[in-house]
């Protein structure tokens, strides 16, 4: 069976281009979740969502939230990992593994820790250019550095 060369094509630079905005926001998320750069890649009536963090709907209260984080997440390096992306037209979904070492502000002191994490991811594609429509954010564990994660694991099925 003979494929459409220059469908497989269109796909292949669609994953690229959301890859691409993937580690953009992984990237913006590391210097310090700046909402001014995050906002714009999503829509205006996209959700973000955690089962920690909690529920942002609309970009404004998306922006609101990342305006907050910083405050809490004092460093952050943001590993994007086994990322899945499957394009269905102008929409995509994509699931992600987040391996993530920070520094977080608790009770007036720094803690490291640990947080792996798993997004499941939605996108649209606006006048041409890809954006997060959905994240949900799952939270496997959140440890200490100076913790082991056995234990403390919430494997989703």
């Amino acid at each position: 069976m003979k494929s459409d060369v220059s469908a497989d094509v269109g796909r292949l630079e669609d994953i690229h281009e959301i890859r691409t905005l993937k580690h953009v926001y992984m990237t913006y998320c590391d210097l310090g979740y700046p909402p001014q750069k995050l906002g714009p890649l999503f829509t205006d009536d996209a959700v973000w969502t955690s089962d920690v963090f909690g529920h942002h709907e609309g970009r404004a209260a998306i922006e609101a939230f990342f305006a907050g984080v910083s405050s809490r997440i004092v460093f952050a390096a943001h590993l994007a990992l086994n990322g899945i992306i499957e394009v269905d037209g102008d929409t995509a979904t994509g699931t992600w593994r987040m391996l993530m070492p920070c520094t977080m502000e608790e009770d007036g002191r720094k803690v490291g820790r640990w947080i792996l994490g798993d997004y499941d991811e939605t996108y649209a594609r606006r006048n041409g250019v890809w954006k997060f429509s959905r994240i949900d954010f799952f939270i496997n564990f959140n440890i200490t550095a100076e913790e082991s994660w056995v234990g403390a694991e919430a494997i989703r099925a």
